[in-house]
């Protein structure tokens, strides 16, 4: 039997609540280096098999620039991004990459992942992969189950039907999240997996199976599809059309309703990094099995995570506790209590803070910025403008600028008039100039920006030009 080409598609959504302050809203977990020195999403590209095609990813708006970045990072320029108008869940996601991928090719096989899970075993994965195309050029949907360590009772769980060759077994049931008792006894009687989420099949055959079972939810996803436009690097499917779907899970609108659905046991220190207690369990911990990272001293201290971005976290006499320092918030926790953590971002988010949604330092496609300090009528602002970059050309109703150039070289444009700033030098931008800054040198132009005015909002931007499409 021919091997076809494996199109992998990287769901790149979710806000990773519970990692919070390290994940924000705008900088959810998958972004982050939070197991090694690259991001979960790069890690999941990286352990792609080698057989695959350039993979397809899927997001929303918010998150499309850091997708770009942390791609081209890799120089794998070649990627798709596929961007959501609104989050439908699962089916209607899979359904986008399932019509783009028979574009390419009508034997595609899709290799469902999601950005933010830890597989430690690599080779492992690929042969769980390998295993799993075989059953899927017969026509099986195939799911990935979790050879459980625990009884864990945040996720769901698969339980095994009849074996249907090496390794690979019917699915009996999906169930839901169990509580202690009913979780230890899915462990000890062997026949359950954990879902992982993870999913390969031929494109063709979900598309199938969600015309019979879901047929409401294909027939949005292909109008939609149907007037995708290019825009820069990205897809975007019909706005109207994909709102118009239903928000479904891949597992109520196809896996549990189909008789083609197998399961492959995958025992590859798998982890979906969703507290900071698992988060502590992947990482390499001390003799006092603890994971420190940054600009940390601990004494007499045990069984602990301590991360720290902004100063040094010195801890003495301490057992079982989750410490995050970042510019803006820290939190202090017992780890076993960690899955609280999204309580406290929903009480940020009904106070309407900025906590639960950016960082100090906020990322956008043309580099970052870092707010240093704000008061009644003034904001100081440290400026990164990556090489070749260009703001937007814009102006402000309420607030004038000052910019000094740090380091590198800045072309600015203010009204009719554009020049070369070198450091140490400044420039005077007064309330409604048109203005535009532009990095045309080889290195980072690094600046301090200081506005003044009587409001000084993000949104107090009128854009004229720009070459990364936002209004």
């Amino acid at each position: 039997m021919s091997h076809p080409v494996i199109f992998p598609a990287i769901m790149c959504g979710g806000n990773g609540t519970r990692l919070w302050p390290l994940s924000r809203a705008l900088f959810p977990k998958q972004f982050l280096p939070l197991v090694n020195e690259t991001s979960m999403l790069q890690d999941t590209l990286l352990r792609l098999p080698k057989n695959s095609s350039d993979p397809l990813f899927i997001c929303n708006e918010e998150h499309r620039f850091l997708v770009a970045e942390q791609v081209r990072q890799l120089s794998q320029e070649q990627s798709t991004i596929l961007l959501e108008p609104e989050g439908r869940n699962t089916a209607p996601a899979v359904a986008l990459a399932a019509i783009h991928a028979l574009e390419k090719d009508k034997d595609a096989l899709l290799l469902v992942l999601a950005a933010d899970h830890v597989i430690q075993d690599t080779v492992a994965f690929h042969q769980a992969v390998e295993q799993a195309s075989l059953a899927a050029q017969d026509g099986k949907l195939v799911t990935f189950g979790i050879v459980p360590t625990h009884a864990e009772t945040g996720y769901g769980y698969i339980k095994k039907g009849r074996e249907q060759g090496a390794g690979t077994f019917e699915v009996a049931t999906f169930v839901e999240k169990p509580n202690a008792q009913v979780a230890n006894d899915y462990l000890s009687s062997g026949d359950y997996l954990w879902n992982s989420g993870m999913f390969l099949f031929k494109a063709s055959r979900y598309i199938d199976e969600l015309a019979k079972h879901r047929s409401d939810i294909l027939e949005k996803c292909q109008k939609a599809m149907k007037d995708v436009e290019q825009d820069l690097d990205f897809l975007r499917p019909s706005k109207a059309d994909f709102l118009a779907c239903a928000s479904e899970s891949i597992d109520y609108a196809v896996m549990e309703k189909t008789d083609s659905a197998v399961v492959i046991p995958l025992d590859a220190g798998w982890s979906d990094v969703g507290s900071y207690s698992a988060l502590w369990e992947v990482c390499e911990q001390n003799v006092d099995k603890n994971v420190l990272k940054g600009d940390v001293i601990a004494q007499q201290t045990t069984n602990s995570y301590i991360h720290s971005q902004n100063k040094l976290i010195a801890t003495v006499g301490v057992d079982n506790l989750v410490i995050i320092d970042t510019p803006d918030a820290v939190l202090v926790a017992n780890k076993d209590k960690v899955q609280e953590v999204k309580k406290i971002v929903e009480q940020l988010k009904s106070e309407n803070r900025s906590e639960a949604v950016l960082h100090r330092e906020a990322y956008r496609p043309w580099g970052k910025y870092d707010c240093i300090d704000i008061g009644e009528r003034f904001q100081v602002k440290r400026i990164t403008v990556k090489p070749g970059a260009k703001l937007s050309v814009q102006m402000h109703h309420h607030r004038a600028e000052h910019w000094v150039i740090v380091s590198g070289t800045a072309k600015v444009t203010i009204d009719e008039n554009t020049k070369l700033l070198s450091e140490n030098q400044s420039v005077y931008i007064p309330i409604g100039a048109v203005h535009a800054l532009e990095n045309p040198g080889k290195l980072p132009l690094e600046m301090i920006e200081v506005q003044s005015g009587s409001y000084l909002g993000e949104d107090d931007i009128v854009r004229f030009e720009d070459k990364y499409g936002r209004t």
